[in-house]
């Protein structure tokens, strides 16, 4: 993209942001510029596989100036955002420098983004949690360690987007530091945060309204019944109060949505969606299905089935293309990522926990190197990126999808979900650590081995055909 292109570009977010109504003009040439960068950008031509990525970004793009218009996203935060996302971001001079330094040092395209749970500690006990988090669990990542891996992702990696997690972020201290203090401190990154919104006071959201370059990800399981089911009663009422905080005070939200098989039958139902983006006012949902990790490895009968996988495919590609709504889930919007997006590789993250273990992915409990050791040997987090779990994960995404003009099946995009068998065998080996007990726990029970090996078995069966005859074959699909 020449000087004059990027200008335009600034110049034509800029005004959408001071009148909202020029949105829908810039529209249709903001799609035609999408898709015109994802066609030249990615190693295949598979129209299908175009539109859904182009949608998925013009989604986004609609949800936020909706917000804008309801008055639930203010001017001032969308200016905010449009100087860190877009300026320091998508449009940065320094930034594409600062990538083709570490691509010439290491030979690889750095990642996007970086996920960071900084404490494990939780105001709240969920079931099946991933993180095994609750107020017991004190694990607190160092604020001068936190920090300095925020300026390696900008300084070296060259990204200015971080996603945070836990444990629950907002109760984060360390060295008498909170969240927001480095979100501050980071005033050109932005920075997602999932959280469970117990921790959203007035007080906490009119500091985001000023800082403006932090969003949220709330957590909810369903309705009021289902979300005080999992994570206790009088949650969802608390969680309404935090949005409506967030709506006064112009700060944009989504949610995040775990799928079980106590909730999946609400997941396939339009009006869930219509509730939190019509209703509710969320510019976008992440979805996350139960991964038997951490708690929810004593609860992998709350795992959804491969045909309810199936089925939320099918309603997430409804909800993409007629309802226009930005949801973003994990596996089912593989095609949208072109594959799985850890290992760090060229476009996708790794992740860093609490103790200061730095993994594949939120999802893969596992590591060789630690952040703390890496300092204390004069070494930076780009070293961590080069060890041979990183490398060997990486070729094995070059070889199923991301390099590949003719990739293998989209809709089963995980390595270590739907593609088990292989991870043990190829990606894994016995010198990677367990994050923690549960994860060491998963590696010498041979049922949970089987159990997840016959349900990727079941998914490549159930998905193979709609891989061929929608992306390969190019067959429209029907809507409902």
């Amino acid at each position: 993209m020449n000087p004059l292109q990027k200008r335009l570009i600034a110049e034509g977010i800029k005004a959408a942001v001071k009148n909202p109504r020029l949105a829908s003009t810039l529209l249709k040439p903001l799609r035609a510029r999408i898709k015109k960068g994802i066609m030249g950008a990615q190693p295949t031509n598979l129209p299908y596989l175009t539109e859904i990525k182009t949608q998925f970004l013009v989604n986004l793009f609609e949800q936020s100036a909706k917000s804008i218009q309801k008055g639930y996203f203010s001017p001032e935060y969308a200016e905010r955002v449009r100087e860190t996302l877009v300026m320091d971001g998508f449009l940065s001079e320094r930034r594409p420098k600062v990538r083709k330094e570490y691509e010439d040092k290491y030979g690889i395209e750095p990642p996007s983004f970086c996920l960071i749970s900084p404490t494990q500690r939780c105001n709240l006990k969920c079931t099946g949690c991933y993180a095994a988090s609750e107020s017991t669990t004190p694990a607190t990542l160092n604020y001068e360690v936190f920090t300095r891996l925020l300026h390696e992702m900008r300084d070296l990696i060259g990204s200015n987007f971080i996603v945070i997690s836990g444990g629950e972020p907002f109760i984060y201290n360390s060295q008498g530091k909170t969240l927001l203090d480095a979100v501050e401190e980071f005033s050109d990154m932005f920075f997602l945060v999932y959280t469970n919104g117990m921790a959203l006071t007035e007080e906490t959201v009119e500091r985001m309204a000023k800082l403006g370059n932090i969003t949220t990800a709330i957590s909810v399981e369903g309705y009021e019944k289902e979300t005080d089911a999992r994570r206790g009663k009088g949650v969802y009422a608390k969680i309404m109060d935090s949005m409506e905080r967030l709506r006064h005070h112009g700060v944009p939200f989504g949610t995040s949505v775990t799928a079980t098989k106590n909730n999946v039958e609400i997941l396939l139902t339009d009006e869930f969606y219509k509730h939190h983006f019509e209703e509710l006012g969320a510019v976008y949902m992440w979805m996350f299905h139960l991964m038997p990790i951490g708690r929810a490895k004593d609860t992998m009968d709350l795992m959804i089935s491969p045909e309810q996988r199936v089925a939320l495919y099918n309603q997430w590609e409804r909800m993409l293309f007629d309802k226009k709504y930005f949801v973003g889930d994990f596996w089912n919007s593989g095609a949208a990522a072109y594959g799985c997006i850890a290992y760090a590789r060229a476009g996708g993250y790794f992740y860093v926990d609490w103790n200061g273990n730095i993994m594949p992915c939120g999802f893969v409990p596992y590591y060789k190197d630690n952040l703390y050791d890496l300092y204390r040997e004069g070494k930076t987090i780009a070293d961590a990126l080069m060890s041979d779990l990183f490398v060997r994960g990486r070729k094995w995404q070059h070889e199923y999808a991301y390099h590949q003009a003719q990739p293998h099946n989209l809709l089963a995009p995980c390595s270590i979900r739907d593609h088990h068998k292989n991870f043990r065998e190829n990606i894994l080996d016995n010198s990677a650590k367990p994050e923690d007990e549960n994860a060491k726990a998963a590696l010498e029970d041979p049922e949970y081995y089987k159990r997840l090996v016959e349900f990727d078995e079941e998914l490549e069966k159930l998905t193979q055909p709609i891989w061929q005859e929608r992306y390969l074959k190019g067959l429209k699909r029907t809507s409902r």
